[in-house]
């Protein structure tokens, strides 16, 4: 973004004609300001952007038999229209673009349809070929060219007083995909527009941001239309100074913004995350939000397990395959599993294991990255394990956890060994997108005889199997971050704390209806989203009141019934 001109303070700057550059850069900054206004509501275009709609259309403006809700159901129908699912994405951009009222209408009457497309799996495409795609700006985009700078840029944000959420990612590692550099900004994009379909944030607080860093992915490099930087990444000690100034300026420019961090890579995301946390209102989707989903799953899945086998809920073994910021993040969490049962801390540790591109991850095998080594077994020392086959016969899991980005990871010999060791055995295969999940549905279902207990990160189809309809879970975590971030707002959290997380996960897990538990179900549908983020908000925000990190002292003296009344009043709604 360009900063707004600023002129002499001389009595006669009034009149005098500024230098081209200062037009320039005064043309942009209000073309962009304009650009980032909606224009559009209910089918209509408005005579003056961001003014409020006025009580009727002006005769003229719209065919005489105009209705919203056949309009509605005409945009639904365009979108169905559309064959390829990059295409249903381009199609909701836009619609987005021209009428949030009406995109949003349509995302929350139809969730199950619409977030696919939205986020996983079809994002993961939409940043591949983002700056090929792209149309117009949307967000912020700070380079490290900014450096110094960056209050200014901030600064441009037209809607500055608004602002209280924001995803930020510097591309680095999205979704399963690598290196994606500025093309990320389609995983910001997408995060904020479940934040308003899935918790009613408003439209107009969110702020999507890419940090331009640089890339290391050559091939976009060399794209002529790629939108960032043509230089590889910066330095870890250059990258940790524009960061410490992000920061700052991000809570000067937006005193009340919650911050999110998205698809950092492994070492930066555990960097970053222990580095401001303590600091800023900030949480990382990727070691949090993973991590709270996915320990809401489990929780349910275990006692179904249990009640299978008998064998008490503290006694479950978790095995994980992969031991990236991922899967460490969801494994930290997953120790409030046991913890709950009245393990230790250090008890509740020796309950995983973890695999990584070595195989078993122990002490004695050797160097070991950072964020690996809490996890280390000390009670192995043996030579080098590294068929996963083995690592089940050793470890006898009743969970496995799959964070690898290796399609097909979990093979036929695979999910039969784990269902020959449990009754009910627990696959989670949650790495996105679909493409890069370590097994299907219908594999797991097939290749355990119907018995397993399973969540993926991507949706896939219920399926039949001896005469019975079974339902996958999906351990998505817009169930989480939508309501932990709402939470965190209205109580305008000053840091999100571990206890924040863990009640978020909390929430989730007890917000089954009993139907949904009839159905073996491990998570709620996804069409209650807004009731379920309204339960979580609740949860957060009397864990922020606990933890004494809230400014929102009136929010205490509720109690819960008025707290979610409260928490449900202000959601924002579409009015179309």
């Amino acid at each position: 973004m360009f900063d707004p001109p600023s002129f002499s303070s001389s009595p006669l700057s009034a009149f005098a004609i500024p230098p081209f550059p200062v037009l320039l850069s005064s043309f942009f900054f209000i073309v962009m300001t304009i650009i980032l206004t909606p224009y559009w509501s209910k089918g209509v275009q408005r005579l003056k952007p961001a003014s409020p709609p006025p009580e009727k259309l002006r005769h003229g403006l719209v065919p005489s038999a105009f209705n919203e809700g056949v309009h509605a159901e005409r945009a639904l129908a365009q979108l169905r229209g559309k064959d390829q699912p990059l295409e249903k994405y381009i199609f909701l951009s836009r619609l987005k673009s021209d009428d949030p009222d009406l995109f949003y209408k349509l995302c929350l009457e139809n969730m199950a349809e619409i977030t696919p497309i939205i986020y996983t799996p079809t994002v993961g495409d939409a940043c591949i070929k983002f700056s090929h795609i792209y149309r117009r700006p949307e967000g912020l985009w700070v380079s490290i060219k900014d450096k110094g700078n960056i209050k200014n840029v901030l600064n441009n944000w037209p809607r500055i007083d608004e602002a209280r959420i924001s995803v930020v990612t510097d591309g680095s590692r999205i979704l399963g995909l690598g290196d994606l550099g500025v093309n990320g900004m389609g995983i910001s994009i997408g995060k904020l527009s479940l934040y308003v379909a899935g918790a009613g944030i408003l439209p107009q607080s969110t702020i999507p941001i890419c940090l331009d860093l640089g890339t290391n992915n050559q091939a976009f490099l060399e794209d002529p239309f790629y939108l960032g930087l043509r230089q590889k990444r910066v330095s870890e000690q250059e990258m940790d100074e524009f960061m410490d100034e992000f920061m700052h300026e991000m809570t000067q420019a937006f005193p009340k913004m919650m911050i999110q961090f998205e698809d950092f890579s492994t070492d930066k995301a555990f960097r970053y995350l222990e580095r401001y946390r303590r600091q800023y209102p900030v949480f990382n989707d990727d070691i949090q939000g993973t991590g709270a989903v996915v320990l809401s799953g489990l929780m349910n899945a275990a006692k179904l397990s249990s009640a299978a086998s008998g064998m008490p809920l503290n006694a479950h073994r978790i095995l994980f395959f992969g031991a990236g910021s991922a899967g460490v993040g969801v494994a930290t969490q997953l120790q409030s599993f046991f913890t709950l049962q009245g393990l230790s801390v250090e008890e509740a540790r020796r309950r995983i294991w973890l695999i990584d591109s070595q195989g078993l991850v122990y002490e004695s095998r050797g160097r070991l990255a950072e964020h690996k080594k809490y996890f280390a077994r000390n009670d192995y020392s043996g030579p080098p394990m590294t068929d996963i086959l083995d690592i089940i016969d050793y470890v006898k899991p009743t969970a496995l956890l799959g964070l690898s980005t290796i399609s097909g990871a979990f093979t036929p010999e695979v999910l039969q060994l784990m269902a020959a060791i449990n009754p009910r055995p627990i696959i989670f295969p949650l790495s996105n997108p679909v493409r890069l999940s370590e097994c299907s549905f219908n594999d797991a279902v097939v290749n355990t005889n119907g018995t397993v207990l399973f969540a993926s990160g991507s949706p896939f189809p219920e399926q039949e199997f001896v005469g019975r309809v079974l339902y996958p879970g999906q351990g998505n975590n817009m169930y989480i971050f939508p309501g932990l971030g709402l939470g965190a707002i209205l109580s305008r959290a000053t840091q999100v704390t571990d206890s924040m997380v863990e009640a978020s996960s909390l929430g989730l897990a007890n917000s089954l209806t009993e139907e949904e538990h009839a159905a073996g179900l491990l998570y709620p549908r996804v069409e209650r989203i807004r009731e379920i983020s309204a339960h979580i908000a609740v949860q957060v925000i009397r864990a922020a009141q606990k933890a004494n990190v809230t400014h929102s002292p009136e929010l205490a003296k509720m109690d819960d019934s008025q707290l979610h009344a409260l928490v449900k009043r202000k959601m924002w709604n579409p009015s179309f």
